[in-house]
């Protein structure tokens, strides 16, 4: 037992326990007391502060990774490497198949999780775990022999190519483990290997489940889906799940919203309102997946236009089953993931949460990562407790606090402080017209979370210079988000508000320029009474990105210098609150 120093967990058994070492500023004293066989002795042990056991990278554009003298860089998996069983060697040649047992395109966001020597959750272990990694979208000339055949418009895709593209998106979890001195490898043909690729069925969850906005051909009574895509950045679950999060999924339908073959006809003029929303409106999709010669509806679900007949006849419901936090068990591959339809849709970055604190509730932070978007939380109904920690059925812990709740966004004013809007229905007006757009009433509760977008337009939330990542610091609970950038097409000079109040000419070119905040910043939030159901908080601009040769004074606001500086900030990341172990 620990009988003196800054509180520590001791972990093990038999004869030996460890504990992480606090973080801390001086050296700092901590006292054991171990009793066996009628003895009873006193340890004393030294933490001293943490220090960099490297020299920097210094600032440089060099188009490789960069690390310390004295560090290296391994490769653990690459584009196409096999994780299932059966799968052969990749070719790296265009002829590769079978992506849905390949790393995938596009990695994106990444977590660790730990195994024991066992091969169960050890949320401690740093020799043995799990990587849980997005694969957010697709470089096609590489995917194919002599690139992809068919991409123009109106030209019909071959399956062939198709299947490779849809399967190369979704999440790849990997076993990876330390066989000494950090020579990290890949475990080939671990049990616990796994693709999750948009033709994986997935659960709807919460208040949308089995609601007509998400009855589809695939399923009639809307409480099943196929897939995730576009999967940008993440989220982690401290009962050992990771939140991976649907991001530019609009893009990958087909409507014809004009023209030979659009939908329009067919559609409300609320359906249209909302889908103009979300910009649902191509004719035929990134990579044209609709207009493969089949019935089958790996293809077809990718044509969202509506038919004359009912919704469960055609696949005009199926962008509405993305845009969702979807949660993942990574220990168990038997385990359907869920759709969590309460923490709303849109094109979520990531899903980050709240501290966790016995007998209180649970706050989910999210950014929709687009131009002039906003920030939303997610407060649950039910109070934290910590048995449900370590729980092993660790999809029904997320039933319990993802699926009934609050949604909220933000409304930050002029004066540091802020405020949490509800989208509850009945306190969410109409939303006005807004131009040629007509006014939108919402009918119910899954309405605000399918248009999650137009709520939040309805209740005045402020709008952000794309909000993306959200990080909370474990010691104080302050929530903070990065605002990677406001430019495309150029923005008023006097389109801003308080949180984002940054636009000036920034020049593109020889002869052109763009108005805006190219290089976005950072905003820093503390809850009222730092409670993650808080519905006011303070909060303030906690850094400005710029190149620091620019002396512009509307410009690097923050005094930024070569050792610090940053552009368009995008991932967020605390470490734990002990010091690193060897």
């Amino acid at each position: 037992e620990q009988f003196s120093g800054p509180a520590v967990a001791l972990t093990g058994t038999g004869t030996t326990r460890s504990f992480f070492a606090p973080g801390v500023s001086a050296p700092t004293t901590l006292g054991f007391r171990i009793a066996a066989n009628g003895q009873v002795d006193d340890v004393t042990i030294t933490v001293n502060p943490a220090e960099l056991g490297f020299t920097a990278v210094p600032r440089n554009v060099d188009d490789k990774v960069t690390v310390p003298a004295g560090h290296n860089v391994t490769v653990l998996t690459r584009l196409g490497d096999p994780i299932l069983p059966g799968v052969p060697a990749f070719a790296n040649n265009g002829t590769d198949t079978n992506y849905a047992g390949r790393i995938g395109d596009h990695g994106d966001a990444l977590y660790y999780y730990g195994l024991s020597a066992a091969g169960v959750r050890d949320d401690n272990s740093s020799i043995r775990g799990l990587l849980v990694q997005n694969h957010e979208n697709l470089n096609v000339q590489y995917l194919h022999p002599n690139g992809p055949t068919n991409l123009a418009a109106g030209q019909v895709r071959t399956a062939a190519e198709a299947i490779k593209e849809i399967e190369a998106h979704g999440v790849s979890i990997t076993e990876i483990q330390d066989t000494g001195n950090r020579n990290w490898v890949v475990v080939a043909n671990s049990a616990l290997n796994r693709r999750i690729t948009p033709n994986t069925p997935m659960r709807i969850n919460g208040p949308v489940r089995g609601t007509a906005f998400v009855q589809t051909v695939g399923s009639p009574d809307g409480t099943t889906s196929n897939g995730t895509i576009n999967n940008c950045a993440n989220g982690h679950a401290l009962w050992g799940t990771n939140l991976t999060c649907e991001e530019n999924w609009a893009g990958y339908f087909r409507r014809d919203n004009s023209g030979a073959g659009a939908d329009t006809a067919n559609r409300t003029a609320r359906e249209l309102t909302a889908l103009r929303r979300y910009g649902v409106n191509s004719n035929r999709g990134n990579y044209n997946w609709a207009s493969v010669s089949t019935t089958d509806p790996i293809y077809r679900r990718w044509d969202a236009r509506a038919g004359t007949g009912a919704a469960t006849t055609d696949y005009r419901n199926e962008p509405n089953t993305f845009g969702w936090v979807v949660e993942i068990d990574p220990y168990n591959p038997n385990t359907m993931p869920r759709k969590r339809t309460a923490l709303g849709r849109m094109g979520h970055e990531g899903a980050w949460l709240s501290n966790l604190v016995e007998g209180q509730r649970i706050g989910v932070y999210m950014g929709d990562d687009a131009r002039r978007e906003y920030m939303y939380k997610f407060v649950s109904d039910a109070t934290w407790t910590n048995a449900d920690l370590n729980r092993s059925d660790r999809l029904a812990v997320g039933d319990k606090y993802l699926d009934t709740g609050t949604l909220y966004v933000a409304r930050f004013n002029a004066d540091g402080t802020g405020t949490w809007l509800p989208l509850v229905f009945g306190q969410v007006p109409v939303r006005p017209a807004v131009g040629s757009e007509p006014a939108y009433t919402f009918q119910d509760q899954a309405d605000i979370l399918v248009n999650t977008r137009l709520a939040a337009d309805a209740v005045g939330a402020t709008p952000m210079d794309r909000p993306e990542w959200t990080g909370v610091n474990p010691a104080n609970g302050e929530v903070y988000l990065t605002l990677t950038n406001n430019n495309a097409g150029g923005r008023p000079i006097t389109d801003t508000n308080a949180a984002n109040p940054r636009s000036y000419i920034e020049p593109t070119g020889p002869t052109t320029t763009s108005a805006g905040n190219p290089n976005g910043h950072i905003i820093r939030l503390r809850e009222a009474g730092n409670r993650a159901d808080a519905t006011t908080f303070t909060w303030d601009i906690y850094l400005f990105g710029a190149d620091s040769v620019d002396a512009s004074a509307d410009v690097n606001l923050s005094g930024l210098n070569a050792d610090n500086d940053f552009s368009s900030p995008d991932g967020l990341w605390f470490a734990r609150p002990q010091n690193p172990s060897g």
